[in-house]
């Protein structure tokens, strides 16, 4: 019984040896694919670099978020026109948006938060409508100190939801184009363009518009404040939920286009070239809402069938 056991040991040893020695090594990668890739993730690491460095560079951090995204729309797609789609571009891939759709975000919101929190002697003026202020005391550490874990709790959520959602994909993920179509849960490009775009909208559009409207602008950019952590807290949910969301990449890309489709494209296209900051936040925010009253709306009709 022991030399069988033995007998039995040693074989499962050397089967072990032997699928070891048949794995194959990786000899070639595609240049251009992967170049396209490690784009996404420079600008990635750029955007860390420059949130790190103060308000003035708030919004190039978020455009550079925005050029990660368009480098990751591409490198599969010219994966796929040359014929170099392979397993390794799709991890190489989901490490790069690890780190520009995970990390990045997640840094540029907690800067932008930061930066605004330092602004104030108290924050009871972020936190607070003007009617409730004399309700408080005039320094407020215990308020400030509840917010500043909150809103870091918020970018290590979103970070943590980030990594669930991209490894998850990468178990699920299929080489076969047409099971592209559909994601389960947000996209992390998408995730991340929620927040990015809503930093993008407050940095840059509402302080163009304080010029003209300053009383307006400011109660945007409050309101936006409020805003932020919340949508970074719903993105990292969206990400790691079930909820389908339509591949856009690959159906606006492949294929002939019925003309609606076209007029839709173009009309979003010409929003872009005539203000950028419009287009992103209605873009991302409506592509993620989009898919929550589908599935919610698919719950209702299914409970009536």
């Amino acid at each position: 019984m022991a030399n069988q056991l033995n007998r039995q040991t040693a074989n499962s040893r050397t089967r072990r040896k032997t699928t070891l020695h048949k794995r194959k090594r990786l000899k070639y990668i595609a240049v251009l694919p992967t170049a396209v890739t490690l784009v996404n993730a420079l600008c990635g690491f750029l955007s860390i670099v420059y949130a790190s460095r103060g308000p003035l560079f708030f919004r190039v951090s978020g455009y550079l978020i925005v050029l990660a995204m368009i480098a990751d729309i591409f490198d599969g797609q010219v994966a796929r026109w040359s014929g170099s789609a392979s397993g390794f571009g799709g991890q190489l891939d989901s490490l790069s948006d690890v780190l520009s759709f995970g990390a990045a975000p997640a840094f540029l919101m907690f800067k932008v938060m930061e930066f605004h929190l330092g602004l104030e002697a108290s924050t009871r003026k972020f936190f607070f409508p003007a009617s409730l202020w004399k309700a408080f005391p005039q320094d407020s550490p215990q308020l400030a100190q509840l917010a500043g874990r909150w809103v870091l709790f918020t970018a290590i959520f979103y970070v943590l939801c980030a990594i669930i959602r991209l490894a998850r994909f990468n178990v699920e993920n299929d080489t076969d184009v047409s099971a592209h179509q559909n994601f389960a849960g947000l996209p992390s490009p998408a995730a991340a363009g929620v927040v990015v775009s809503l930093v993008i909208f407050q940095e840059d559009f509402l302080v163009h518009l304080g010029s003209r409207l300053p009383e307006f602008s400011t109660t945007l950019i409050d309101i936006t404040r409020w805003i932020l952590p919340l949508a970074v807290l719903a993105s990292g949910i969206l990400m790691v939920t079930r909820i389908r969301y339509s591949h856009l990449a690959n159906k606006l890309l492949r294929g002939k286009k019925n003309f609606v489709t076209v007029l839709l494209v173009l009309f979003a296209v010409f929003l872009a070239v005539w203000n950028i900051e419009l287009a992103l936040i209605l873009g991302f925010w409506g592509f993620a809402a989009a898919g929550v009253i589908r599935e919610l709306f698919g719950r209702v009709f299914r409970k009536h069938i």
